[in-house]
């Protein structure tokens, strides 16, 4: 079975998200997610003479083509594996409909038959608090009107602003009330802030606020809720330390990126002095990624975004090696459908796993993406496995076109 076209298009979530689509003479179709970024589709579309003709059957191999061919452009990391990762899991996706089995069956089988979800609740709310990094990609369908400008949470009135104790309580409340088990919200939040933004430190004020937020999360939900917190690699050891210290009574499931992941060190050195597991993983690529961090038990928990990190097998290999080193997995996820039944089915296949990431509880139309599964796609707190062949699902091609990118190829 050949390969004769690779196709890519993207839709406006609250992030970019990208697709390829990988086309075989037998008229099978594969479907795959692409963590965003810019240049990406270039850089697929560049990488279809890599494997045009080659058996898609030969997953591992055609990963590995793929790796040597772009061996000068960042073989070792980067955002060629964004786009190689989405091309790997067309490839399980066209394997498994060949073979007629869903894609955990072609992962090992799976060790259970729903995989837990946990709600990323960003600061609060989402979309509405974007930060100006962001801002740019605001999709077209939200607006302007429910633009907001942040203020200091020590300044304004209570419930004001989605960084305020209230605005996470009632964040908080909602998704429990959906099943969700499992809330992560952010630390770096308007009015969290250090007096500097480029020094890595922050001010007692600033710790006061987090404590706040999180201490509201906490009151309302924790006694049938695990809480997580995520620091987007902002702060220096000492600070965050001083944090964690500070938030060790809310007993929280773990503590993410508190610093730059790449250096391992700093990561050791937070793990050894607080009693909340740190996580990372999200900007880590390949096994060689994570060899020393699961070595030297840097971390508690390790998060790898499947739509990056170089595939299913890649993430697959790092699970069984976490696992020999008692740490669990809790992948990071902002997809689309499409990406996140993909991490789906790998969740079900590796013994380690611990939770996997929502991040789209404000796109009006994420369940409707995708066909061939019950809806919603997240019961209860609860993905049920798809047993279909493959990934399990389609492209639902009329919304996904509704949202399409202007200026992008829509699997052209």
């Amino acid at each position: 079975m050949k390969i004769v076209r690779l196709k890519t298009a993207v839709i406006e979530g609250n992030f970019d998200w990208t697709f390829v689509r990988i086309e075989t003479d037998e008229g099978i179709q594969g479907l795959g997610e692409c963590f965003f970024a810019p240049g990406l589709t270039s850089i697929l579309r560049s990488l279809e003479p890599v494997i045009l003709g080659e058996d898609c059957r030969d997953v591992r191999r055609l990963f590995r083509k793929l790796q040597l061919a772009t061996s000068g452009a960042g073989s070792v990391a980067g955002i060629v594996y964004n786009a190689i990762s989405g091309i790997e899991a067309a490839l399980w996706d066209v394997l498994g409909q060949w073979l007629e089995v869903p894609i955990y069956r072609l992962l090992g089988g799976k060790f259970r038959d729903k995989v837990r979800i946990y709600a990323d609740c960003h600061g609060g709310e989402a979309l509405e608090n974007l930060d100006e990094v962001l801002r740019s990609r605001q999709p077209s369908w939200i607006g302007h009107s429910r633009k907001q400008t942040p203020k200091d949470y020590f300044g304004q009135a209570e419930g004001s602003m989605p960084s305020s104790p209230d605005g996470h309580r009632r964040q908080a409340i909602a998704m429990r009330s959906q099943g969700y088990t499992a809330l992560k919200f952010d630390l770096d939040v308007p009015g969290a802030e250090g007096s500097d933004p480029y020094n890595r430190c922050l001010t007692n004020r600033a710790i006061d606020c987090m404590v706040a937020l999180i201490g509201a999360v906490h009151e309302a939900v924790s006694r049938d809720t695990d809480i997580a917190v995520d620091c987007h690699w902002r702060y220096s050891v000492s600070d965050v330390v001083k944090v964690a210290r500070a938030l060790e009574p809310f007993r929280l499931l773990w503590l993410e990126d508190p610093v730059p992941p790449e250096s391992v060190a700093a990561l050791r050195a937070v793990s050894s002095q607080v009693r909340i597991p740190v996580a990372t993983g999200e900007n880590l690529y390949l096994f060689e990624g994570f060899r020393e961090i699961l070595q030297t038990h840097a971390v508690g928990i390790v998060t790898p975004d499947l739509q990056k990190v170089g595939g299913l097998a890649v993430a697959s290999d790092i699970a069984h090696f976490a696992d020999g080193q008692t740490i669990p997995v809790a992948p990071h996820n902002i997809s689309s459908p499409v990406g996140t039944l993909a991490a789906a089915h790998f969740c079900a296949a590796i013994p380690n796993f611990l939770v996997l990431e929502f991040h789209a509880s404000d796109v009006p139309f994420w369940n409707d993406l995708v066909e061939g599964v019950p809806k919603p796609i997240i019961q209860n707190g609860f993905i049920p496995l798809p047993e279909k062949p493959g990934l399990g699902v389609k492209l639902n091609e009329d919304v996904a076109r509704k949202y399409a990118r202007k200026g992008e190829p829509f699997f052209e």
